[in-house]
């Protein structure tokens, strides 16, 4: 695996207060370089595969040039969180020692409403080319992930993406499915040119790319959910993409197909 991507690691020093959308509980937490993080713990709902998720579907669009808050590695030490009063939340923060996955907090973004803020086709047209790739079902009108911050348009959380690794076994037929759930998707009446952005992504996306992305997967992650060697789950994950990749043209079609059926 080619290690040439590197996040910045940071000591979460401070809770500052619970996010609690889902079930998760994500919380924004005060780190040692003095900024704020919206801290999604491992030891939550889907553990370690949310933040593989989140960090593969993150840096991926990060790479095709869509605005992501920076992603580091948030280390939470063992005595984090022995004061805190709220039982659950200390569950949680012990479950949780070791790195875990911070995105940089985005003070004052609000969240996207499409009545309120335009998307152009092209924007459009990416975004929803990228969760079909990554197989998002969570960019929907009633929960659409996604933040205006500075006049312009930010992604986030994508810890439910990448669902084939709850069932493990046949990845390489998952990787060939289309994405059906597109039809939900809150940007998807906009996406009139996934042909151009099919054709532009999968130039960007190449098997390098991919696997300099899937190599920063923390050891300690893999280790604890697989049987398998940390090297062997990330070439699942490459093979994976890079399969999905190839078969774009499948996942773009259900994508029109749903458009047309829309409008």
């Amino acid at each position: 695996m080619n290690n040439t991507r590197q996040l910045r690691t940071v000591n979460v020093i401070r809770y500052v207060t619970p996010l609690r959308e889902g079930g998760s509980l994500p919380a924004i937490a005060g780190a040692d370089d003095d900024f704020l993080y919206v801290i999604k713990f491992r030891g939550a709902g889907q553990g370690v595969k949310a933040l593989i998720a989140e960090l593969i579907g993150g840096e991926i669009a990060r790479t095709l040039g869509l605005k992501i808050p920076e992603i580091v590695f948030a280390n939470l030490d063992t005595a984090f969180g022995r004061t805190e009063p709220d039982e659950e939340i200390q569950d949680l923060l012990k479950a949780s020692v070791g790195l875990n996955l911070g995105l940089h907090y985005l003070s004052g973004a609000i969240t996207f409403d499409q009545s309120v803020t335009p998307v152009d086709p092209k924007l459009a047209s990416r975004i929803v080319w990228l969760d079909c790739l990554l197989t998002n079902v969570d960019r929907t009108p009633r929960n659409t992930n996604m933040l205006t911050w500075n006049k312009e348009l930010w992604l986030i959380d994508h810890g439910a993406a990448l669902y084939f690794h709850h069932s493990w076994d046949n990845w390489e037929e998952q990787a060939k499915r289309p994405f059906v759930q597109v039809k939900d998707h809150v940007l998807l009446s906009k996406a009139s040119e996934l042909d151009e952005v099919d054709a532009e992504f999968r130039s960007i996306l190449s098997s390098d790319c991919i696997r300099s992305i899937v190599s920063v997967i923390p050891d300690e992650w893999i280790s604890g959910e697989w049987h398998d060697s940390p090297d062997l789950v990330r070439e699942i994950y490459a093979q994976f993409l890079e399969t999905r990749l190839s078969n774009s043209h499948i996942f773009v079609k259900e994508a029109q197909d749903a458009r047309e059926a829309l409008i």
